[in-house]
Parts: structure tokens; C-alpha cells; sequence
């Protein structure tokens, strides 16, 4: 048989010899016609230079003509050898013994095959003829030869010939080693024992006859050094001995003990049951146990909203407990809740109480400020000046202090503050701060509600508010004052009072009775007055009318005894007015709201969101960019108008309501009067910065009133220019904090 192969390889051998040497005696005659057409074409280039100069007559066209068409068919005759030659290469076969040095068949060299996607040909042989394509087949004829060629699996096609080569058993047994990682060559041994050509042969002589040198036979310093900072390592505790764990035993008893299983990284525990309670109990307590009012109110409820999802009930003892009927439901709501509900782990942040106090500066730090009561105010003296019993004024002055004002005045050398304050008993009474005695006492008809100071100083002015009536008056209190009242006299002598007015207010100039008590000017009004408040230069006043309406604000001049209406309507039921210290701003404070009007634009500057529930009392900084106001809901509020429209900082110190707050006009200090019966003094500094946020510290609360029918403290106000505060109560007393 290896004979036969060889004769069939040989004879195959001879077939393609003969084949390549007829295909090269075919190509050198297809050389030898194109030298031949070379040479006619240089031919006939040299005759058209020499016939250039001369035009070309009808035989030299047609005998050009005919000369074309001969290299036509030519042409044409190239094309059919170069498919017949190809048709031939297509049939023939490569031996398996073809090497690489043989000229391979495709001459297209290392260049990507897609160039020739959109062309008929391969590439080109040597003689320069195109090589065609080989002709694709279909998905049907490839299904076909999968099923009848048994050697389909190992047929790959060349990307450069587009032919079909099939491997030999060789070729896969190397394919598989490179897939296997291992060497391509089956016969290499890559574990070939070493031989050192060095010492393979042991010599009597040495190598080098040098003598030793002295530091072999020396100790290393540089060990020595190192073995040290190892013992000083080890003497200092850096570095320690392994711990030798415990020998586990290989046989233990499997029930032994409960093992330790490690929890999932991220495991956590359900929570537990709550524990059983009072209500439970076969025998609880008779509070406990529901009455026929409560079960009913139990059943109509839905069982989301239940407290509880039994009913306690009570039994003799425990015999006669009966079998709880809900217990296999609990049972299957617990395991679908550890089974369905998601847990979170919730980290408790572990916050020093102290860090979150503002750190603010100590109250001794922020002297002066008033700390303890030096005078009380009571009266001593009938409206005839005669003395009485200080038992039965307790039972005289039985009426709250509604309203106080102090004013600071100079008389000659001496200097004088006097107080005047207005109670239910319908008296007014001006006190003389420093002696503590009622100089004078004014009765009206009704209950006073306000009494204010007019801050003008060059003439002597209080407005008080009884009823529907503002009533101007004139006190000539001392002696030293008669021509300030002089003064006052005739200005209100030169205010024209028309008989036609607006039906809002009206201005009447008072009889000679009361004309003689002091008062000069009547400002009759269509509802009670609640509040009044002076502008900075003494001119106009405002009034609030909380169940007027539209007409709950009125302006009143008094140089012309004309009365305004500056709003058509108001929006929300008014509180409190104040006038903007140094700005044409009017400030008005509804239940909720605190609303700033500009009066030169006429319209809205600003609103202030308090989110208090009723807004009691306003107060307005003396250089007017920060306002803090009293709720009947025991807060207060500091504003920082050019920061916010919502508040700075909201106080909860008092535990009822808060009827009166102030500033001090000279002294970075704040007041708080309420119905608890305490006056709290803060200290509020305004800084020029902008930058700097106000500085808010409480420094002091003073407890000297005492509570009479739910009322406390219903007033207070500064000393002009001490660090005094004076405050009116329900008990009937006025005090005097220094």
C-alpha cells in the first residue's frame, strides 16, 4: 500500500509539472504578443511625431481605425485565455509537499482582501491577468455537502484564494495543542535535565587563590544592628508574639453544644414581640376592662385603627380560659412580616447636649440690665389729697393697670421722669419716678384702654383712649412746668378745627369743666380705640380700631385736626400699628401677618410671615431694621427685615400669653410682659456689619406680680435713659426693676 501511495504521488507529481510547465510556456508566449504590441505602438507613436506638422488624410483615419479594432480583439482574446487559464487553475490541485518557496498562486501580496469586495477578481498572477473569483454557493448546496462530504468539519477556506483547503490529521493535532496551551511542537521537551557546565566537574584545585578577607571571620555590625532594633521592638510591646489558637478536637459530639453561627454580613434582626401587658391578663386590673361604650366604639372601628385587636376580658381563673381563636392568624401575620418586610438599620447619632446650645456670652458679661424690683407705686392720696388706710386701698384699687408711658424731662436744673398710667378704675395718674408719688389723678367715664406720651418735647401732651373717644390733654403737674404748658396751650389754640369733617373721626375742643382738668381736644371716633402710637416728630398719631373695618387704621394730624383713612380696605383683622423710626414707613400687624407700607410710594414694601397664631403687641428697633413682636400662643419673634421675611429667631420662654413687648432706646435691651406673671429682660444687639447676624441672650426674668383673674403682667416700658424698666399688672401695683 505505501507503494501504491508513493506511484500515485509521483504520477501526481508528474501531472502538475506538466501543467506548470505548459501554463509558463503559455505565459511567455502571452509575453512575447504584448513586446510585439509594444513595439507596434512605439511604432506608430514615431510615425504620429512625424506626421504632426502635416493633417491626416481619409486612408491615414481609416487605416487608424482598423489598427483599434485589431487591439480590440486582442484584448478581448487576453481576457478569454486569462478565464480559460483560471478555469484550468480552479481544477487543479495542491499537493501536500507544495513548500513556501514555490510562488504561491495569488501574487496580491499582505494586503486586506476586503479591497476587492465590490470587484469580479481576486488579485493577479504573475503575467499580470486577473484572477476571477471563485464562485460562491448558497446555504442549500453548503447544507448539502455538510451531509455527504465526511471531511466538511475540517474544511476551511484560504481569505486570499477564496478556495477550500481540508487540514490534515497533523494540521488538527496542532490546532488542538495551541488550544490545550501547550507547545506546538509534540517532541519538544521542555523539562530536559540541566547540566551545569560550572561545577559538573569536580576540580582538586580552586578557582581563585585570593585570601580570605578578615570580616568572615568577624561578627556583622550591621546584623548586630538589626538583631538590636528587633530585641528594642520587642521590649516595647511593637511587636508581639502570635497567639497560639486552641487546638479545635477532631471528633466532637455533633449535640454537644448549640453552634455559633457566624450572621451574614449584612444581617439584621427582626424586631422582637412586644411584651404582654396589664390588658392581657385573664385577670386585669378593673381599668383595664372596657364598658359597653367602648366595645361598641371597638367594633365600629376598622381593625387598622384599633389600639388593640382583642378585647380585654375578665375570667375566675385560669381553668377557665378558653383557647385564644386568633392565635393561628397572629402567628402567620409575624411570619409574613419577617418574611416580606424590609428592615433598615437606623444608626443613633451620638450628639454632646452642650454642642447644641448656641454658645452665647454669660449675663454678667451684658451689664447693665434691670435684675431686682426697687419701687412699687401705690396710691397713698384721695382726689382731695387726704391720706388712706393702706388696708382699704386694697380694697379701693381693686382694677388692673391697663396701659403705662414714661417721658424723661428737664425743668430748670432739675431733672424729672415722670409715668403715667391708665386702669379700669377710669383714673389717670402721673407718678414722679424718682419719689414714687402721684402728682396727679384725672377720672373719666369710661375704662382707660391707652395713654401715650407725645415725643415732641417742646410741648407737653398726652393722648388717652377711653371708649370710642381720644382725649388730648394738657397736665400742668408742677410749677416749674407752667410755661411748657403755656406753650402747649397755644399751639392747640392755633390747630383750625372746621365744623365740617370726615365722618370717620371728629375733632371737638373740650368745655370749660374739662377744660380746667387739663383736657383741650376731643377726637370723637365710630368704634372703640384699642391702640395708639406717635410718629417720631410728634405731628401725627394713629389709631387702631379693631372692629372698624376698613376704617380699623386712622391717621390724625394734629397741626390741621384732619383724620385719614389711609387704606380702603384692610386685609385681616388689625392688631397694632408703629411708624418706622427713620423711614416714611408705616408698620401694621394683623393676626398673622406684619405688613410694611411705604407712605411716600403708597404701596407694599414688605410682608413678614410670623406663624404665630395671634399676634398681641409690636415693637420696632430704634434704627428700624429689626421688629419683634408678642403672641397671645407665649412667643416672640425677632424679624431681621433686611434678612428675611420669616423670623430671626423665635423665643418660647413664657407659658401664657405675651401682652407687651419694648425696646430700649439707648441700651441693647428687649422686654416681654405676659399673663404668667413674669417680665423677661433679653439683651439684643444690633451690629453695624451687615455681615453679623443680631446677638439675642435672655439675661433675666423678674417675678414680682401676682396673677389676678388670668391676667399677669399687661404692660411695660423703659426708662428713657436708664436701664429701668416700669411694669403695670392686674394686681394693680406698678414696679419699678432696677
Amino acid at each position: 500500500m505505501m507503494a501504491d501511495h508513493q506511484d500515485s504521488s509521483e504520477s501526481d507529481y508528474g501531472e502538475l509539472d506538466s501543467e506548470l510547465i505548459d501554463s509558463d510556456e503559455s505565459g511567455s508566449e502571452e509575453l512575447e504578443d504584448d513586446n510585439v504590441m509594444d513595439d507596434s505602438l512605439t511604432d506608430e507613436g514615431d510615425a504620429s511625431l512625424e506626421e504632426s506638422d502635416n493633417q491626416l488624410t481619409d486612408e491615414e483615419g481609416n487605416a487608424s481605425l482598423e489598427e483599434f479594432d485589431d487591439n480590440l480583439t486582442d484584448e478581448e482574446d487576453m481576457e478569454k485565455d486569462i478565464l480559460s487559464d483560471d478555469s484550468q487553475e480552479n481544477i487543479q490541485a495542491v499537493p501536500e509537499e507544495d513548500s513556501s518557496d514555490e510562488e504561491p498562486r495569488n501574487t496580491v501580496g499582505n494586503i486586506p482582501m476586503n479591497w476587492y469586495d465590490d470587484y469580479p477578481h481576486i488579485g493577479y498572477n504573475l503575467g499580470g491577468k486577473k484572477i476571477p473569483k471563485p464562485l460562491k454557493t448558497d446555504e442549500l448546496d453548503n447544507f448539502l455537502k455538510k451531509m455527504d462530504d465526511p471531511n466538511f468539519w475540517r474544511t476551511v477556506t484560504d481569505k486570499t484564494t477564496g478556495k477550500e483547503i481540508v487540514l490534515t490529521d497533523e494540521e488538527l493535532a496542532l490546532i488542538q495543542r495551541i488550544q490545550d496551551g501547550n507547545f506546538p511542537d509534540a517532541s519538544y521537551d521542555p523539562y530536559q535535565p540541566y547540566e551545569d557546565f560550572f561545577t559538573r566537574e569536580q576540580l582538586i584545585t580552586p578557582l581563585s587563590n585570593k585570601p580570605e578577607p578578615k570580616s568572615k571571620f568577624i561578627p556583622s555590625k550591621w546584623e548586630h544592628k538589626r538583631v538590636m532594633k528587633i530585641v528594642r521592638a520587642i521590649r516595647n510591646g511593637w511587636i508581639r508574639p502570635r497567639v497560639e489558637k486552641d487546638a479545635k478536637p477532631q471528633y466532637y459530639l455533633l449535640w454537644d453544644k448549640e453552634g455559633q453561627q457566624k450572621d451574614h454580613p449584612m444581617h439584621i434582626p427582626a424586631p422582637k414581640l412586644k411584651m404582654p401587658g396589664h390588658e392581657e391578663s385573664y385577670n386585669p386590673p378593673p381599668e383595664y376592662l372596657p364598658n359597653e361604650k367602648e366595645i361598641q366604639a371597638w367594633i365600629e372601628k376598622d381593625p387598622e385603627d384599633r389600639a388593640l385587636n382583642f378585647l380585654p376580658k375578665k375570667y375566675q381563673n385560669l381553668r377557665t380560659v378558653p383557647a385564644y381563636n386568633k392565635f393561628i392568624q397572629e402567628r402567620f401575620e409575624r411570619c409574613l412580616d419577617l418574611y416580606l418586610c424590609p428592615r433598615q438599620k437606623k444608626d443613633r447619632i451620638q450628639i454632646d447636649p452642650d454642642e447644641l446650645l448656641p454658645k452665647l456670652p454669660k449675663p454678667a458679661d451684658l451689664q447693665p440690665f434691670p435684675s431686682s424690683e426697687r419701687i412699687v407705686y401705690i396710691l397713698l392720696l384721695n382726689l382731695f389729697g387726704q391720706k388712706i388706710n393702706f388696708d382699704k386701698f386694697i380694697k379701693l384699687h381693686i382694677y388692673s393697670t391697663r396701659f403705662i408711658r414714661a417721658i424723661h424731662r428737664l425743668l430748670g436744673v432739675s431733672v424729672l421722669v415722670l409715668v403715667v398710667d391708665g386702669s379700669d378704675d377710669k383714673t389717670v395718674r402721673f407718678w414722679d419716678v424718682d419719689i414714687g408719688r402721684c402728682i396727679k389723678t384725672i377720672t373719666f367715664e369710661d375704662s382707660i384702654m391707652v395713654v401715650s406720651w407725645c415725643p415732641n418735647p417742646m410741648v407737653n401732651l398726652v393722648l388717652i383712649a377711653c371708649g370710642q373717644q381720644v382725649r388730648i390733654i394738657n397736665p400742668a403737674l408742677t410749677e416749674d412746668d407752667k410755661a411748657k404748658t403755656n406753650v402747649t396751650d397755644e399751639v392747640i389754640k392755633s390747630i383750625p378745627i372746621s365744623s365740617s369733617q370726615d365722618n370717620s373721626a371728629k375733632w371737638i375742643m373740650s368745655d370749660e369743666n374739662s377744660y380746667s382738668t387739663g383736657e383741650r381736644i376731643v377726637i370723637k371716633c365710630s368704634n372703640n380705640v384699642d391702640c395708639i402710637t406717635w410718629h417720631n416728630k410728634g405731628d401725627y398719631f394713629a389709631t387702631v380700631h379693631r372692629k372698624g373695618g376698613n376704617k380699623s387704621v386712622l391717621v390724625h394730624q394734629l397741626s390741621k385736626a384732619r383724620t385719614q383713612v389711609p387704606f380702603k380696605r384692610c386685609r385681616g383683622l388689625v392688631q397694632c400699628v408703629q411708624f418706622h423710626p427713620n423711614k416714611p414707613f408705616m408698620l401694621v400687624a394683623t393676626q398673622t401677618y406684619i405688613r410694611i407700607y411705604n407712605l411716600v410710594k403708597q404701596q407694599l414694601a414688605k410682608k413678614l410671615s410670623s406663624g404665630v397664631k395671634w399676634i398681641s403687641s409690636l415693637a420696632v428697633h430704634p434704627q428700624g431694621d429689626n421688629i419683634i413682636i408678642g403672641s397671645y400662643d407665649a412667643r416672640l419673634c425677632w424679624f431681621d427685615v433686611d434678612l428675611s421675611t420669616k423670623p430671626y429667631k423665635t423665643l418660647r420662654q413664657h407659658k401664657m400669653a405675651i401682652r407687651s413687648v419694648v425696646f430700649h432706646k439707648c441700651y441693647p435691651l428687649f422686654a416681654s410682659a405676659s399673663d404668667d406673671g413674669t417680665v423677661i429682660i433679653c439683651h439684643g444687639r444690633v451690629f453695624n456689619d451687615l455681615m453679623q447676624n443680631p446677638l439675642i441672650v435672655p439675661v433675666k426674668i423678674l417675678r414680682s406680680h401676682t396673677i389676678s383673674n388670668d391676667l399677669g403682667v399687661l404692660d411695660c416700658t423703659f426708662h428713657p435713659s436708664e436701664p429701668w424698666l416700669l411694669s403695670a399688672g392686674a394686681d394693680g401695683t406698678i414696679r419699678l426693676y432696677s
